[in-house]
């Protein structure tokens, strides 16, 4: 019995006729032939109509036979001039900043790689002065010397430029790898962390559709293509949203995955396939696959294969024999490689030795341009799915036998002057020997008036402009002063008055309202994985509607309730289930859209704050490369307050995490008119006329509390954006007295600290909030960097004092910092504190439990609060040591 024994049959006869042939087609042909013709028969099948599921694999073959290649559409004796011009120059930039001052460089894979760009820079790549948009090119990252060659051909660089390849300080220099923040005009897209480079690129091709679909911009001519390596591939991220791309028909999405067999340390599958692996998982996620494994050389050899047995030699041999005949000569493969199966002896009869190598050992399909040009061509003309090139390539191709195939050429960094004159003889390049000793190897350039810069131009020029690039269109948003956002923050700034509220919930509140802005609402992107109703904004999913691109096909089961799941095809949510990497991937091209498509979004992801910075710290990284700007939300955030869920859960560090990201403006608000302050002042930053490239994390609680109203005076609003307000004085007395200083949640201990203090103890305690110890620090780190810099110069003397330490200026006592967070984040400005410093925080796993027993563990509730600041002043002798003893009794502590 099988699984299609369940199925009905109206004619059981005619299946077993068709078993019978097949059973005799395996008799007299072999298994081999039964297989091809199955193989054909579901060819024909789909290509008549019929759904049939997939084929994981195909034959180790051209998906494209030479005889179905389109015509190649330009000069390509030009072109392959242009292309070694390229090869040379960053060749030379990589060995002459290693001569000079050895500071490394990779030259294997953009050689092995040339002809995968090129070919795209020539036919496909459109830039972005027609719409602002062009394609979007995610470039492996340690083929940016190729890049940068071709920018100096276009004139985009300079030789000098050039010779300050990794030399970035003092500026002027060019960053190892593609980098916006260092170098903006000509990257958009940070992709050296392996693995991150295809995952956004799924987002971006989802995100340009986003905005078609909304209505915000027409992307529709706008193509994704992420140039990867095949060994990146086993990055978990790196094909973590396939089944994505796939399930919404992403056809604006190009994979080239450039598979020349070789990692960093060796081969990426020695004994097995890598090319046939990455088919098999595409092809199953539902991608359009296109291979191009062989370049023409090897027709000759497939014409002569009459029964098919170099086909299958092919798909057995694994992959660490074919890079070691890539690196051998003819006679080593004609032993190894034809001489090795009896049905192949005469096939290598025919060939010398010579031929053989050329054929066996270097004839690639990412090696000519008109296999790539027909692979890219298929890929862009395919609808209905993305579509991954697979590319066979030699890493280190035209570099010399010293490099090519080599398991360390990816360490290797330079050549000798004799191989680059073996490398300008192969390229028939004119350059003289006498520039080519073991001194610094010269660029060569053909001439601004040569034919192949005119060539180059006209094909730029036709495709819309160079690439890459990165243009930004200032575009300022009224999303502050409008008469719906005055009143959607001042009702924050009210309080809530007897009505108990979260931040976190006074958070949605506000953006909610914000997002009612008939001009400036529609550019509000709420993503969140998959949490939305544990941050309270379900009320948002009948009203902005979840997207997707197939809009809702479905009756959703809470259809008669008012706050249904409503799925559209205009949809403003991007629920993008369980993946926090998906999420911030989905951000980052929000975050990004305003250079990308010079349309500014104003994107928030909203997560649970422990499943953020720690899970996917180096996406947030890659986005402040990226110069991305939006509102990153941490919520249910510290270690205490998620009730009953955990260590897995309890969030006691994010914020120490995200103050080592210098793009991070990190806020942990303790009140809804503070959040109402950071968000305003977040918009102005970030999209108003001087938009800054920072984004904004605000931590937020789901603990309910009356929010009190915001204090009068400028100087409360310039407290919660510096960092820290007296928010509470404590009554005039003669009596002992400290500062208390709290962040988020905290406030509330220390508030009911200071009553304890004053009604137990007879100690006076002024309360502070400190929305944000990683501000305080930066601006203290700058008034002491400044200051140093004016001693070292001789120049006029700064005194530039801290804000915490002109704050906190003459304020008696010792000074206690508490927070639902490790103390290392308040420990942060404690050099700057002037007072005697003490804090307490939730150091350690998280743990299951009420909040209260989970703050009176870590010792941070109001009367261990109270204890430590009772032995603080103990410490100056201010009150008595039994004192701190007898608090302690008294509360358990």
């Amino acid at each position: 019995m099988s699984q299609l024994d369940q199925l009905p049959d109206q004619d059981p006869t005619e299946v077993a006729e068709w078993r019978e042939s097949l059973d005799a087609a395996v008799r007299f042909g072999g298994a081999d032939r039964a297989a091809h013709l199955l193989r054909r028969i579901t060819e024909h099948a789909r290509q008549t109509g019929i759904e049939l599921p997939p084929l994981l694999e195909t034959p180790y073959i051209n998906t494209i036979p030479t005889a179905a290649e389109p015509d190649f559409p330009g000069d390509e004796a030009m072109e392959a001039r242009i292309t070694a011009w390229n090869r040379w120059n960053a060749a030379a930039m990589v060995t002459r900043g290693n001569q000079r001052g050895g500071l490394g460089g990779h030259m294997a894979t953009f050689a092995s790689a040339a002809w995968l760009y090129e070919v795209g820079f020539q036919h496909f790549f459109r830039g972005k002065e027609a719409d602002h948009s062009g394609d979007q090119l995610y470039v492996q990252g340690h083929a940016s010397p190729g890049i940068y060659a071709r920018a100096f051909l276009e004139g985009r660089l300079t030789e000098g430029q050039l010779d300050r390849f990794r030399q970035e300080a003092g500026g002027a220099g060019l960053p190892s790898y593609p980098h916006p923040r260092r170098l903006p005009w000509l990257w958009e897209f940070p992709t050296v962390s392996m693995g991150l480079g295809p995952l956004s690129a799924i987002y971006q091709a989802r995100f340009n559709r986003y905005l078609e679909h909304r209505g915000i911009k027409d992307t529709s001519g706008s193509h994704v293509w992420a140039f990867l390596g095949d060994g990146e591939m086993d990055e978990p991220e790196a094909t973590a949203a396939l089944a994505l791309a796939s399930r919404e028909r992403l056809d604006n999405l190009t994979f080239v995955v450039n598979c020349n067999l070789q990692r960093l340390d060796g081969p990426v599958r020695g004994n097995f396939k890598i090319v046939q692996e990455l088919e098999r998982q595409f092809r199953a996620a539902g991608w359009n696959v296109v291979k191009s494994l062989w370049g023409s050389a090897w027709d000759q050899l497939l014409a002569q294969d009459t029964d098919g047995a170099l086909v299958r030699h092919l798909g057995r041999i694994p992959d660490g024999q074919f890079q070691t005949f890539a690196a051998r000569d003819g006679a080593y493969i004609r032993e190894r490689f034809l001489g090795a199966e009896p049905a192949l002896r005469p096939l290598a009869e025919r060939l010398t030795d010579a031929r053989l190598e050329e054929i066996v050992g270097t004839s690639r399909g990412g090696h000519e341009p008109r296999k790539v040009y027909a692979a890219y061509r298929a890929a862009v003309e395919h609808k209905g799915a993305p579509t991954v090139v697979l590319v066979q390539t030699v890493k280190g191709w035209t570099l010399g036998p010293g490099f090519e195939s080599r398991n360390a050429n990816h360490q290797m960094k330079k050549l000798s002057g004799k191989e680059f004159r073996a490398m300008r003889d192969l390229l028939e390049l004119p350059i003289p020997d006498s520039a080519l000793n073991d001194d610094l190897v010269p660029y060569a350039h053909p001439g601004e008036d040569s034919p192949e810069l005119a060539y180059l131009r006209e094909r730029r020029a036709a495709l819309g402009g160079p690439a890459p690039a990165r243009k930004v269109v200032a575009k300022p948003l009224a999303v502050t002063g409008s008469a719906v956002a005055d009143k959607a923050f001042a009702a924050l700034k009210k309080g809530s008055g007897s009505q108990e509220i979260a931040t976190t919930m006074a958070f949605v509140r506000l953006v909610k309202d914000l997002m009612r802005d008939k001009e400036t609402g529609r550019r509000w992107v709420p993503i969140v994985p998959d949490e939305a109703r544990t941050f309270g904004m379900e009320s948002l999913f009948p009203s902005a509607g979840i997207y997707s691109p197939l809009g809702q096909t479905y009756d959703p089961v809470d259809r008669d309730q008012l706050l249904y799941y409503k799925e559209a095809r205009d949809g403003q949510i991007l629920n993008e289930g369980i993946t926090e990497a998906g999420s911030l991937a989905s951000l980052t091209a929000a975050a990004t859209s305003y250079a990308t498509h010079a349309e500014p979004m104003i994107p928030f992801y909203i997560f649970y704050s422990m499943f953020g910075w720690q899970r996917t710290a180096d996406q947030f990284w890659a986005l402040g490369d990226q110069l991305g700007r939006g509102f990153v939300i941490g919520a249910t955030a510290g270690r205490t307050t998620m009730t009953g869920e955990g260590l897995q859960h309890a969030d006691g560090h994010s914020h120490l995490i995200a103050s080592t990201n210098p793009a991070a403006i990190s806020y942990d608000p303790a009140f809804a008119y503070e959040v109402a302050v950071i968000v305003e002042d977040g918009l102005r930053r970030m999209f108003g006329p001087d938009a800054e490239d920072v984004f904004y994390y605000l931590t937020v609680y789901n603990e309910t509390k009356i929010q009190p109203p915001m204090p009068p005076g400028e100087d409360v609003t310039e407290g919660i954006l510096r960092g820290l307000y007296r928010y509470k004085e404590a009554a005039a007395a003669d009596a002992p007295r400290l500062q208390l200083l709290a962040s988020g949640t905290a406030i509330h201990w220390a508030l009911e600290a200071q009553q304890l203090l004053h009604s137990d103890w007879g100690v006076a305690a002024d309360v502070w909030s400190a929305p944000s110890w990683t501000e305080l620090r930066r601006d203290a780190l700058a008034c002491d960097a400044a200051n140093l810099s004016a001693a070292s110069h001789d120049t006029e003397s700064s005194d530039r004092v801290p804000y915490v330490t002109r704050a906190l200026a003459g304020a008696p006592g010792p000074v206690v910092a508490v927070s639902d967070w490790m103390r290392a984040v308040p420990d942060q400005i404690s050099p700057w504190v002037e007072q005697d410093w003490t804090s307490i925080g939730t150091d350690g796993y998280g743990l299951s439990d009420s909040r209260e027993n989970a703050r009176r563990h870590f010792g941070v509730d109001a009367p261990s609060v109270v204890v430590a600041a009772l032995a603080a002043l103990a410490r100056r002798g201010e009150v008595k040591p039994e004192t701190v003893r007898e608090a302690a009794a008294r509360y358990g502590r």
